[in-house]
């Protein structure tokens, strides 16, 4: 990490990511943003049984939304699922098992979800994780960059073609402000020809997830590019 990517990334979470950069965010906040109905609409949320995707399945469910958790843990899919459901009164929730590393199986899962539902208004990749040591899949592939950059890609590009089926479709791509502190390197995304770096390599498959060459929707105008940073 340069000094100066140091000083950058210092200053913006300062400004942004403490308790104070919430509080001085919020006050452009909008309630009326969030007062509306999504009855009707469908949303696919990865990694959707902790954290900001359990709060965003939550939030939707009770806006009356058809939620699919995407979620690689059985027991605690089915946990975060009976938790919406009796907070939301909202039984249009639907539990899918997929590890977004097992890159064949990402594909299998999106072709088979195509095939048995005719609409999906919303994905929202938010999945993701961050591997010390350095790891390989069954594919031979670095586990984080798998899981993190090209699990996102296979699964978006396989989805538009449903997406694309719905009046003004979305892709939210949870990316984090942890990617300032690198420079894309495109020519080592599997952390094969430099020191490995838990961190540096989260940053690296963050920042991929944004970068033009790698978006999984680059070039489907149907589809408005959103980015969102946790």
């Amino acid at each position: 990490m340069s000094l100066y990517r140091n000083i950058v990334w210092f200053i913006k979470g300062m400004r942004e990511y403490t308790r104070a950069g919430h509080e001085a965010a919020s006050k452009n906040f909008m309630d009326k943003d969030l007062d509306m109905s999504v009855v009707g609409r469908s949303f696919m949320i990865t990694g959707a049984n902790s954290s900001i995707g359990k709060a965003v399945a939550m939030a939707i469910a009770k806006k009356g939304g058809t939620v699919h958790l995407v979620c690689r843990n059985k027991e605690r899919a089915e946990a975060t699922r009976e938790e919406i459901v009796r907070e939301s009164g909202n039984t249009e929730i639907y539990v899918h098992l997929l590890d977004l590393s097992e890159t064949r199986r990402v594909w299998e899962f999106a072709e088979a979800f195509k095939k048995e539902y005719t609409s999906l208004n919303v994905l929202i990749n938010n999945a993701g994780c961050m591997v010390n040591q350095r790891e390989l899949t069954s594919d031979g592939l670095e586990k984080n960059f798998a899981t993190n950059t090209l699990g996102v890609y296979v699964l978006t590009k396989c989805l538009i073609p449903l997406l694309e089926k719905c009046k003004d479709p979305r892709v939210i791509t949870v990316s984090s402000g942890g990617m300032l502190v690198q420079k894309l390197n495109p020519t080592d995304l599997q952390t094969e020809r430099t020191a490995f770096d838990g961190t540096m390599v989260y940053a690296q498959n963050k920042i991929g997830k944004l970068y033009p060459l790698t978006c999984p929707w680059h070039g489907h105008t149907a589809l408005r590019r959103t980015s969102r940073s946790s």
